[in-house]
């Protein structure tokens, strides 16, 4: 899209010269240093942030299957439930495991299995439920499960259904908010880098939109059909992949490569 354009007229050469003055597109090596060291830093600070929620990510979903490592069955356990296991099972095995030691989870999930007897509660399942657990689930926080007591936790022996549903809209929200700022600042700085043809350009800037968009919608598709939690996984596949592309290319651009603005030819005119 052509720029705006000045009239100037050339000393002793009687020239009338239409000049560029506005252009559509500016390269990170035209702006000065104090813009390309903010550009830089938010990148940085993004990309640390963007590695944590990735292990924040893994934390909370690996596992859920009883296996190592993160599956598809941890994540269509992690928003439908399991049929084979109770909602504390669920969690032991899952983002909690790492919080007790594996004899330990081992005591509860076979008190659970032997049909939650009140008094092996008492002697043995409540000491660690104490030492290891009611410090943040002592049921103060209504967003976090309470095991604060014999028919808190027993309520948490039942069969695990997934995320419900009032949870799923306070996390969508959240991440809808949230990521759509982070990649409005990571487009908005990409958009300054030297990348053709346009509409691929355009298509990195815009895939993380479409990304989250399939990722929290298959959130709640998966609740119906579990076949939905690889639409959770290419999703943010998708999502991961726009933002190391849209990093590395940027920060390349900022410092290393060098780019040349192609000016268009000054067109000269004589004056009547």
């Amino acid at each position: 899209m052509p720029g705006a354009v000045s009239l100037r007229i050339l000393p002793n050469k009687g020239m009338m010269v239409m000049v560029e003055t506005h252009r559509m597109f500016f390269h990170y090596q035209e702006f000065p240093f104090s813009v390309r060291t903010l550009f830089t830093g938010t990148l940085i600070v993004l990309g640390i942030g963007y590695l944590f929620a990735m292990l924040h990510i893994y934390n909370s979903h690996a596992g859920r299957d009883g296996k190592p490592g993160l599956s598809i069955e941890d994540i269509a356990i992690a928003y439908s439930g399991s049929k084979e296991a109770t909602q504390l099972e669920g969690a032991l095995m899952g983002p909690m495991s790492g919080m007790l030691p594996t004899n330990e989870r081992g005591d509860l999930i076979g008190w659970v299995r032997r049909g939650l007897d009140r008094q092996e509660y008492e002697t043995r399942i409540k000491p660690i439920i104490d030492d290891r657990c009611v410090a943040c689930h002592d049921g103060s926080n209504p967003h976090i499960a309470n095991l604060n007591g014999y028919d808190e936790l027993a309520a948490t022996a039942k069969l695990d259904t997934g995320m419900d549903i009032f949870t799923l809209v306070r996390v969508s929200h959240i991440h809808m908010f949230g990521i759509t700022f982070i990649f409005f600042l990571m487009g908005l700085i990409f958009s300054h880098a030297y990348v053709r043809p346009v509409w691929f350009k355009s298509a990195v800037i815009a895939a993380p939109f479409v990304a989250i968009i399939l990722d929290i919608g298959s959130w709640y598709l998966t609740k119906l059909h579990t076949a939905f939690a690889w639409v959770v996984i290419l999703s943010g596949a998708l999502l991961g992949l726009s933002f190391a592309f849209q990093w590395i290319v940027s920060m390349y651009q900022i410092w290393i490569f060098k780019y040349s603005a192609k000016r268009p030819p000054v067109r000269e005119a004589p004056i009547v």
